[in-house]
């Protein structure tokens, strides 16, 4: 694991277990008592329309009391799992065995009707007695932790903000913001997929993109713990987007914190089309693949902000912007004239048969010369060999032909002349050496490929 990557235990041990109080962790475990703490600090969370705790009050629920659309929750769910959101009610006509079956069963739960159905988020239908199995399945624990009896409540469903929709699929985006001691240290954009069932869940197969904490804008993208340049089924990349309200979202998280009473939390904030950012819940124990998606390491960031004392939340967003934010690698891009490049970075390298190929490269000052894999270069077409050269490689020395070579770095385009090689049990197919990084300045530790506990 690469230096400064924070693991599970080292996480809970240094930082989680000295700041949860039974207090705190006793609001946290609970969604429903969390929307109420933060409610009664005067900080934006979905309504909350009713919630079932026994098979009695299932039994006796008036279900044309719900609105058309809304999210069926457990309480003590963990992951996302359980979750059912409708976007609206549909009349049912059974017709046939099956459903006729399903009626009779309907009717032990008392005077309910038995054409109530609502259309999910993947536009197919559930009926009113899946819904209630369900819910039977959340009271038993089926989705809590340690499978403890659990309530099932129903809550506002949040309305897409434009600017999404054209990145997510079925489901809301929602951002993660870690905050330890009323600082937020980093956060991630999670898209929902058609593979996460329209959960922004990055286990489930959602898409992960870690946040410029200075602008709130995306730089990385992820899926499955693999870096992506374009969102699946689509030309669309996840890097660039402009995050709205991004000083509010940062505020808010500080305040939800500090609300519970708990100096490290993840805070899940969704921005609603109509109200704006809003928190849908936070984590006591937020998973570390956010690490991921930010291609940094949290372990320095939270010991950089460990012992200091924030009262007021404009304060730490400022901190979090001053030191967590890309302002001061655009000041010495600015003075040095030269762009500031990781160890690894995305580059597009332009075939003779004009074709393009995009992949991740190495950035290597200590060998002297780019070099492609030759199964790259028979893609391409690039075999205008210009001459040959001895070298030693990790398999000895050994004579490697050059070619002409055309490629984007960080939208610079260069023209080089590379080696070409076997890398068939190479991590990276390209390697770009320091004769082609005169523009650029490196520094190790940005965008550190970093592998989840």
């Amino acid at each position: 694991m690469p230096t400064g990557v924070l693991g599970i235990n080292a996480r809970n041990l240094l930082y989680i277990k000295p700041s949860l109080t039974k207090s705190a962790l006793r609001i946290l475990d609970n969604k429903l008592l969390t929307k109420k703490v933060l409610a009664k600090n005067g900080l934006p969370v979905p309504k909350t329309f009713a919630s079932i705790s026994s098979p009695k009050e299932l039994r006796e629920f008036q279900w044309e009391d719900l609105p058309s659309s809304f999210a069926l929750k457990p309480n003590r769910g963990l992951g996302g799992q359980g979750i059912i959101v409708v976007f609206a009610k549909k009349k049912y006509a059974p017709d046939n065995i099956r459903d006729a079956g399903i009626l009779h069963f309907m009717r032990s739960f008392g005077k309910q009707r038995g054409n109530l159905a609502w259309i999910k988020s993947e536009r197919s239908i559930i009926i009113l007695s899946d819904i209630q199995n369900h819910i039977l399945n959340i009271i038993d624990g089926t989705f809590s932790l340690g499978n403890s009896p659990d309530i099932a409540f129903f809550e506002e469903r949040i309305k897409i903000l434009k600017l999404f929709k054209q990145y997510s699929a079925r489901g809301i985006p929602d951002i993660r913001v870690i905050v330890y001691n009323s600082i937020p240290i980093m956060a991630e954009l999670r898209i929902p997929t058609e593979e996460s069932e329209g959960k922004a869940n990055l286990h489930l197969g959602a898409i992960g993109a870690g946040i410029d904490m200075g602008n709130g804008v995306t730089t990385y993208g992820v899926h499955h713990d693999r870096q992506i340049s374009y969102i699946p089924g689509t030309r669309l990349s996840p890097s660039g987007i402009k995050i709205p309200d991004w000083n509010n979202i940062l505020e808010l998280a500080i305040r939800a914190q500090k609300a519970v009473g708990c100096n490290f939390v993840g805070a899940d904030i969704s921005i609603d089309g109509d109200r704006g950012p809003i928190l849908l819940e936070l984590n006591a124990r937020p998973g570390l693949a956010i690490q991921i998606a930010n291609m940094a390491p949290i372990k320095e960031r939270l010991q950089r902000v460990r012992g200091l004392s924030v009262n007021d939340a404009k304060k730490g967003v400022k901190i979090a912007r001053d030191l967590f934010g890309g302002s001061l690698e655009e000041e010495l891009e600015e003075l040095s004239g030269k762009k500031i490049i990781g160890s690894r970075e995305e580059i597009v390298i332009h075939g003779t048969n004009k074709e393009r190929y995009t992949t991740f490269a190495k950035i290597d000052t200590g060998a002297y010369r780019t070099t492609i894999a030759k199964s790259i270069a028979d893609k391409l077409q690039v075999t205008n060999i210009l001459k040959y050269k001895k070298v030693r490689g990790a398999l000895g020395k050994e004579e490697r032909p050059i070619v002409d070579l055309v490629f984007e770095l960080d939208k610079e385009k260069i023209r080089t002349e590379a080696f070409i090689a076997s890398r068939e049990e190479m991590k990276h197919d390209v390697i770009i050496g320091r004769r082609d990084l005169k523009k650029f300045l490196v520094d190790p530790a940005k965008n550190v490929l970093l592998k989840r506990e």
